[in-house]
């Protein structure tokens, strides 16, 4: 749980961060189905027969009734039938109206910018294990990821304009997690002041920090590392959240956990307080490849953390990174997407520890309000 900073900046130790989800696309729409044929009229009378009463033809926005008739007066009735619209996209229907298609694209997130860049990653205390699984929800579609092309993500219904919440019970000890509802919560600074306060409404949650030096909250997922990603199903999460303040030399918003065997800390890194998004290129951090998903690109770093805090004590371990070029405070995050992006690249996860929505930060004073959260695993 060290946090990680940005190129360009010196003068600390190395940590690590966090990580955010695109719009969706509904598609849809109806097949009309083609109206009913206007019923004719009677044979005429005074000499022949009437044949056949009325015929229906097409017309724009209906059907025009016709009357034929041989030998004799013309037949009465075949009034004219009237219709609904003909609408674009589709085939006309014989009869009646023409067929409809079409749905409407729903676009989603808006992206975050602001703050400032600078800052080295910090060192810290040893991060916060335990708490319960949670499942539930909807499932989302995916897909495996492959390098530089689009891969899928699911269909968020994420409402961007929530309403705040309020209430919970607020937590500030500096190592601490917990449990609210089914997902499990986690706090963690190397100094004080900051705090965390569960809403109790699925994962959503809000977090303050004042100068505490690298501080990391979050909310989700606390497995108990005996399985790998893939056996849990697809796994999303979708958020709205609104920030203030500052961050210090660093900070990542979106999905953080870890996995065992191999030891790995992991970001997916949607938001940020700096100008532009993190460069993970610093030590022995290196680009491995950049690839699409929820609407957005994300590049894929890897870099080493040597004798830093870890779930299982100080030790040198692996972290990796997708960082969304464009930032954005609304949307889903396709997380399995994500894996198996970096398993494509060489860069696979152990048994998984845990999976949150993350708050991470290296200093300044601010919150981040997490009014609309959740996290699916099936």
């Amino acid at each position: 749980m060290s946090a990680v900073g940005v190129v360009g900046c010196s003068g600390a130790d190395n940590s690590t961060g966090p990580g955010e989800l695109g719009g969706s696309e509904a598609i849809g729409g109806s097949q009309g189905s083609g109206g009913a044929n206007p019923s004719g009229g009677a044979p005429g009378t005074g000499g022949g027969l009437g044949i056949g009463g009325t015929q229906s033809t097409n017309s724009a926005g209906g059907a025009t009734a016709v009357a034929n008739n041989t030998g004799g007066l013309p037949s009465t009735g075949g009034v004219q039938a009237t219709g609904g619209k003909a609408s674009t996209g589709g085939a006309n229907a014989v009869g009646g109206l023409t067929s409809s298609t079409g749905g409407s694209k729903q676009t989603g997130g808006n992206s975050a910018s602001g703050g400032a860049t600078g800052g080295n990653i910090s060192t810290g205390g040893a991060p916060v294990v335990g708490g319960m699984s949670a499942t539930g929800g909807t499932k989302a579609t995916g897909g495996a990821a492959t390098g530089g092309a689009a891969v899928g993500g699911g269909t968020s219904t994420v409402n961007c304009s929530g309403p705040a919440l309020t209430g919970g019970t607020q937590h500030c000890s500096s190592n601490q997690t917990g449990t609210t509802g089914s997902f499990s919560w986690s706090i963690w600074s190397s100094g004080s002041g900051g705090c965390v306060t569960p809403y109790g409404v699925g994962a959503a949650y809000k977090t303050t920090w004042n100068n505490s030096g690298d501080f990391l909250a979050g909310m989700g997922f606390q497995w108990n590392e005996t399985q790998t990603y893939d056996k849990y199903g697809t796994i999303t999460a979708d958020y709205a959240y609104t920030r203030t303040g500052t961050a210090g030399g660093y900070s990542y918003l979106g999905i953080y956990g870890w996995s065992n065997n191999p030891l790995i800390e992991f970001y997916i890194v949607d938001d940020y307080y700096s100008s532009g998004p993190p460069n993970i290129t610093w030590g022995d951090g290196v680009l491995k490849g950049t690839f699409t998903v929820d609407g957005g690109s994300y590049k894929v770093f890897t870099h080493t953390q040597v004798n830093q805090p870890s779930i299982h004590g100080t030790t040198t371990f692996v972290q990796y990174f997708s960082v969304r070029q464009t930032a954005r405070q609304c949307g889903r995050i396709s997380v399995t997407a994500h894996f198996n992006e970096w398993k494509s690249l060489g860069m696979p996860l152990g048994n998984m520890a845990s999976a949150r929505l993350l708050t991470e930060v290296g200093g300044g004073v601010g919150s981040v309000d997490y009014t609309t959260a959740t996290m699916t695993a099936q």
